[in-house]
Formats: C-alpha cells, structure tokens, sequence
C-alpha cells in the first residue's frame, strides 16, 4: 500500500508538495498556492520536508491575516460603504507594504520569464537522460527525440500544438527500417530521411513507431514538470490503437533441433544455455565461474546476478536457476575462471544467430527487411518479396566499395 502525505503526493519517484491559499490571504500574498517539490522519493523525508512547509503556510496565514485586520481597524471608520471588501491597488500595496516590514512575508515582482526554445531544452533532458539510463536504453531515447528535434528544435516550446504531434507522427510511420543501418542516413534530419525512406516501400513496424512516440512523450512530460509548459499538448493525440504489432517469430520445436544439429563452433554453447535455463542471450554471455553455485543435495544452480560484465534488465531479474545436466558436459568445457563467455557479445549472439537461422529456412515474410552478405560482409540492405510463390530479394541499398573498405579495417 502506499504511503499517504496530507497536500503531498507522489509524481513519478519524487514527491511534490502542493496546499492552497484561502482566498482571502491569496490576495494579500499575491499567489494562491504554495507548491514546492519535496525532491526525495523517501516517505518518510517526504512527510518531515511536508510538516515543515505546512508550518511555513501556517505563519504565512497567521501574519496576513493579522495585518489585514490591523488594515481593516485602521481605515473601516473612514469607509462609507463596503468597499473595503474589494480593496483598491493602493489597499493592497499598503498591505503587502506592512507584511514587508514585519519581516513575515517577502513580495517579489512576477518577471516574464524567457520562453526556451525546444532544441536548449531537449538537449538539457537528453544530458539528464544519460546519466540516468544505460547506454543501450539512451541511444534509443537519443535517437526517437533527437529526430523530434531536427525538425521543431527551431521553435519555443510553448509553441507546440496537437497539430505538430499528429504531423511528427505521420512522418515517423513513413521511415525505412534500415536507416539506422546505412551511413549514408547518419546526421540526417526527419525530413531528410523521410525523402530517403521514400526509395524503399518497406516502413518501421508499429511497434518502433510507438516507442518513438512514447520517448517523444516522455520528453514533453518533462518539460511540463520543469515548468515550461502547462500540459502536454500530444496527449490528445493517440496512437493508432487499431495497429497490433507483430508478434516475435518464435521457433518450432523442430527448428531448434535443426539449429542445434549444426552444432556451431561459436554459438552452441551459449544456444544450449539459453535454451535449457531460460536466460536471456544477454543473462549468459554475462556469466562468471563463480556464478556457478552447489547448493549440496540440491545440486547445481546459476545465480543470475549484476556483475563486472554486466547488469541485468530489472532488480527483480537476479535469480538462481537450477543448472540443467545436460549443461554440466558444457561448462567443463569453458574456462575455469573468469566470464564463460570471454569472446562474445549479445549483439554478435543476435547476429549470429539470426545467420543460422536463415541457414535452416528462410521464414521471414515478404516485405520485411533483409542484410545481403557475401563471406560474412555486409554488402546490401534489401526487402524480401514474393514472385510467382518463390522467395526473392529486391535491394534497396547497395553498400558502396569504400564503406566496404571501411568496415574491414
């Protein structure tokens, strides 16, 4: 259950403090709320920094109160009539002008306050992001609002409508999925590689459409906590709910067995692990030696665990799994200390798993996005089409002869 403050409440992991005025020491005060943030996620901080700012509105209420009866004693023997119930400017400045005096409360003139454009405040949002967020996670949240901004950075913040966001989102369904793959689409603005994505009829599935949306999302969010702007102006703007994305192709029983009848030199013995622990590819090229654990009569466990290699998605991820027999013959085989994995990574993993696996069949479905390598060089993107029932590649990115070059260095 969670905890419950008197004019606090949770936003997000911080709490923030907010009580109104009432109406009569809101004109004297000149604002009609006092709300701070708490600026701790703790509870019980939470509930000593509110108890402190209800003592602080307390004597607020007290000392203008007390001024504006001393007012009222002062000057109701003049008044022919009660408009001391609506008071002049002037009653008001004298007001605030003896409440100044007393040392009680302090009146600051309301300046305008300069309206920042988008671009200084999202670069600001992405420099708190990445001290936040791993490096996998802020290179797509980078990525999402960096596009956001090379096409409506130029503009002040308040300056953005639903408008805007129903346009970015039509630009973003309209995106190749390989843009991210070809060096010719780096440093690009949105429009920019909208007018590349035209060469191809292939577009970024639903589901990294509305990652970007909700990164995008994510940001506005945060501008209206900072302040700059009063509500998010895309809330209103949904995503097509109507559009499910695909589900992940799964293999059949009979396609691992083919995978691991090829018994790949590189792969296999993470394959076996993943296949008979239920880890993530990322989960078993992490694992130490030590994270081996006998547990006496129980046997044998893997403690998934955040370690020197690497962390784990959640905190609820760390685990003990117990070590299936078949795993015992395969990691005598791997090093007696140190990662068991020492030369792999889970992007070579993917890679190399997604390589034999078009060695076993071709299940991909017309339409979808294919790399085209010779002798393991990438030398083409291209989309997978459909003629006469026979599988074909149709190319829509041919890697030049000096990138290739490049990635060989």
């Amino acid at each position: 259950m969670s905890a419950s403050i008197k004019y606090a409440y949770l936003k997000g992991q911080t709490w923030l403090y907010r009580r109104h005025y009432p109406k009569d020491v809101a004109l004297v005060v000149g604002q009609s709320v006092l709300k701070q943030s708490l600026k701790t996620g703790d509870p019980a901080t939470a509930r000593v920094r509110a108890a402190e700012l209800n003592a602080i509105f307390e004597r607020t209420v007290g000392q203008a109160r007390s001024a504006a009866e001393d007012f009222q004693s002062a000057t109701l023997g003049n008044a022919s009539n009660l408009s001391w119930a609506e008071p002049s400017l002037d009653a008001i400045a004298t007001l605030r002008a003896t409440l100044e005096a007393s040392g009680g409360v302090r009146f600051e003139t309301k300046t305008r306050k300069a309206i920042p454009p988008v671009m200084s405040l999202g670069r600001e949002y992405l420099n708190r992001r990445s001290n936040e967020l791993r490096a996998s996670g802020f290179k797509s949240v980078r990525y999402s609002v960096g596009l956001f901004l090379s096409k409506y950075g130029s503009g002040p913040i308040t300056g953005l409508t639903r408008v805007q966001g129903k346009e970015f989102l039509g630009l973003v369904a309209q995106l190749s999925p390989i843009i991210g793959k070809s060096e010719r689409t780096r440093g690009l603005g949105l429009d920019q590689l909208v007018r590349w994505s035209g060469h191809g009829r292939v577009t970024i599935t639903p589901r990294t459409q509305r990652r970007i949306w909700s990164q995008v999302n994510h940001f506005i969010d945060w501008c209206v906590y900072e302040g700059q702007l009063e509500v998010n102006p895309f809330r209103s703007v949904r995503f097509d709910p109507k559009v499910r994305p695909a589900p992940y192709a799964v293999p059949t029983d009979q396609e691992v067995m083919q995978l691991l009848r090829r018994n790949d030199p590189v792969l296999q013995p993470v394959l076996l692990t993943c296949l008979l622990t239920g880890m993530r590819a990322g989960e078993a090229v992490g694992l130490l030696r030590r994270d081996l654990v006998n547990k006496g009569n129980l046997g044998w466990f893997i403690h998934v665990r955040p370690n020197e290699v690497r962390l784990l998605k959640t905190d609820a991820a760390e685990r003990l799994v117990p070590m299936h027999s078949g795993l015992a013959e395969v990691f005598d085989k791997l090093p007696a200390d140190g990662p068991l994995f020492p030369e792999l990574t889970v992007d070579l993993v993917t890679k190399r798993f997604t390589r034999l696996r078009r060695l076993v069949e071709l299940d991909r479905l017309a339409g979808e996005p294919m790399d085209v390598l010779v002798n393991d060089t990438l030398i083409a993107h291209g989309e997978v089409v459909v003629v006469n029932d026979k599988f074909g590649i149709r190319l829509t990115d041919v890697i030049s002869a000096a990138e290739r070059i490049k990635k060989l260095r």
